[in-house]
């Protein structure tokens, strides 16, 4: 009897590890990939192990492809509690029927001290910091020391340092820091001595606004992910020729999710609580709609 008790209890101590280890086999593989996902959407999978394991995934957007919108989470009416209620990136993307998704905005309020007492859970009050536009409505005005990118009627995309979009703006999200301006490194942002390791998320677009990068790379996961700085990410994100780009929120907030058959796949490693694989609700995202590449029409 003791020898089985000792055994059970001995089972229920390795029980969390066994979990918390059988999560990083969910991870994507540290090699690389490229998939188109659908009519205008393709995506990349790079690994780098020099000066740090680092897994990046690029995803290009052709915003004139037939199909091809986006969407950014909306907003609750005026009066309401809240700007938005916090939802996962993979609830945003199943419950708008959309084919690719990422995190969007910072927000408050925010809190994480265990895998059980964070805050928000998915349905909590959020509110997005900075200007937030979907659908034409605007929901969260343009604060001081927050950038842009929108969306206009004509899907032209278009990054604004002055944080405010213009009046035929249809979709747009707020980000921190404008990385990349006018083709050029923003350079006092390469130069911050608090620049270190993190997991990151940007968004980038061509002199035009007509084709846009989003760039997600893992981070805060020792021998697979530990991150970039913000200059790492700007060096990224110059390789792709872009025009303009801007950070938008990173940490345990990075994910990038698609629509399959089998409902939607995290293609990043998010990590949330210290847990790989987690996703963290988050106050608002951006997603894309687009046509699947068999010759149907799932576009909106």
């Amino acid at each position: 009897m003791k020898q089985y008790l000792l055994s059970a209890g001995t089972s229920l101590l390795l029980l969390p590890l066994i979990l918390y280890s059988s999560l990083h086999f969910l991870r994507p593989p540290q090699t690389e990939k490229e998939q188109v996902l659908f009519r205008g959407i393709v995506y990349k999978r790079y690994a780098r192990f020099t000066p740090r394991p680092i897994i990046i995934h690029i995803v290009s957007v052709d915003l004139t492809v037939p199909g091809v919108k986006p969407l950014v989470t909306p907003g609750m009416p005026l009066g309401s509690d809240r700007e938005t209620s916090a939802s996962t990136t993979s609830e945003f993307l199943r419950e708008f029927k959309l084919q690719l998704a990422v995190n969007g905005s910072y927000f408050h309020h925010f809190e994480e001290k265990a895998p059980w007492h964070y805050y928000p859970r998915s349905g909590d009050p959020s509110h997005p910091l900075g200007e937030v536009i979907s659908n034409g409505y605007r929901y969260s005005k343009t604060e001081g020391g927050w950038r842009v990118l929108c969306f206009s009627q004509s899907n032209r995309a278009q990054i604004f340092d002055s944080g405010k979009c213009p009046m035929d703006t249809i979709q747009a999200i707020a980000g921190s820091k404008i990385l990349i301006e006018r083709g050029k490194p923003k350079v006092k942002f390469l130069q911050d001595s608090n620049d270190k390791p993190y997991p990151r998320m940007a968004v980038a677009i061509d002199k035009e606004g007509k084709k846009l990068w989003l760039i997600t790379v893992d981070g805060k996961q020792p021998l697979y992910s530990e991150g970039v700085k913000i200059s790492e990410l700007t060096d990224i994100v110059m390789d792709l020729g872009a025009y303009t780009a801007l950070n938008l929120d990173g940490g345990g907030s990075t994910t990038l999710v698609m629509a399959t058959r089998q409902g939607a796949k995290v293609l990043n490693a998010p990590i949330h609580t210290k847990l790989p694989m987690r996703e963290r609700p988050v106050a608002n995202h951006l997603g894309f709609y687009a046509n699947p590449l068999d010759g149907g029409n799932k576009g909106k």
